[in-house]
């Protein structure tokens, strides 16, 4: 589940791993997000060379004779992938070998990944039971292994983006990325201790009880009030919410309320030609870049913080 090389030197210094203003570059990076891949790996694909078919954007990836895609944005680009990389999807081990392939190859800290509630499902099994999806067939080790990056900085509650925060599911009010990061690589630490042991189900019941804002489910399946970044609904969230870009649920095409935009679309989509999304956000814009059904490429602008009008 993820297999990076994870050591000292291999983890993230907190400025880089919290917020796009840890990246030192002589221009600002532009910050392409995609959520909820969800192991779809021609769809992520499709999105993520959006880039690539439209005139103004240079491209993030490339693709070799074997359709695999390699990093192509240099220091240009931060890409975000915004939780939910697996499960529900026919190819779980090729997005996670892209991913994979896309950190070794990026600078560091230009490829990042949010806990989505899969990958949460993946550290606490005792609690969801998935034993009929790929997070919850995952051994031990794979645990560990996820635990390590988290540590490392590789995998995070939230990150820092111009105008916008990144997280799987968001959160109602104000909170700071690094301070909620911070946390989840706490509750990795002790989680990583407990694996395998007799006290393992009882040390996750325990971590997602303490670790509320960053771990804990809530009503409604656990996407209701009381639920962590991971897990709360997009319906949960108000318009007065602060500014975020979320996944989590699913949508026909990018929304956005009030100051949250929802990036979620590749699964409401599969049954058609197009729909395929990534968000490119700058210090000046927010837009869209979306796959019609005929292949070309559409661009949505979205309202920066302060600008949205109901």
């Amino acid at each position: 589940m993820i297999d990076l090389p994870v050591t000292d030197e291999g983890s993230l210094p907190a400025n880089v791993r919290d917020g796009v203003a840890g990246i030192e570059t002589d221009d600002d990076p532009s910050i392409v997000s995609i959520s909820d891949v969800h192991g779809y790996l021609g769809a992520a694909r499709s999105a993520l060379k959006t880039l690539s078919d439209h005139d103004d954007y240079d491209p993030i990836v490339s693709t070799d004779g074997d359709g695999d895609l390699h990093w192509a944005g240099g220091d240009d680009y931060v890409l975000v992938f915004n939780g939910d990389l697996i499960d529900r999807g026919p190819d779980n081990e090729g997005v996670i070998a892209m991913v994979e392939r896309l950190v070794r190859e990026a600078p560091p800290g230009h490829i990042r990944v949010t806990l989505g509630n899969h990958e949460w499902g993946v550290l606490f099994p005792a609690i969801v039971e998935w034993s009929q999806w790929y997070s919850g067939q995952r051994t031990d080790a794979d645990r560990e292994r996820l635990c390590r990056l988290v540590s490392a900085g590789h995998l995070v509650a939230a990150y820092d983006g111009y105008n916008f925060t990144y997280a799987h599911a968001g959160l109602s009010s104000h909170y700071e990325p690094g301070r909620l990061n911070d946390r989840f690589a706490e509750a990795a630490t002790t989680l990583h201790g407990a694996i395998g042991t007799e006290t393992d189900a009882d040390t996750q019941r325990e971590l997602v009880d303490q670790y509320r804002r960053v771990l804990r489910l809530g009503r409604q399946g656990g996407r209701g009030f009381g639920a962590g970044i991971a897990w709360l609904d997009f319906r949960y969230l108000p318009a007065e919410a602060p500014p975020q870009i979320v996944g989590h649920t699913r949508q026909d095409q990018p929304v956005q309320k009030g100051d949250v935009v929802c990036e979620n679309v590749i699964r409401a989509n599969q049954a058609n030609h197009g729909g395929e999304a990534v968000l490119v956000e700058s210090p000046d814009d927010l837009v869209s870049l979306e796959r019609t059904y005929d292949g070309d490429v559409h661009v949505h602008e979205f309202a920066l913080p302060g600008e949205h009008s109901e």
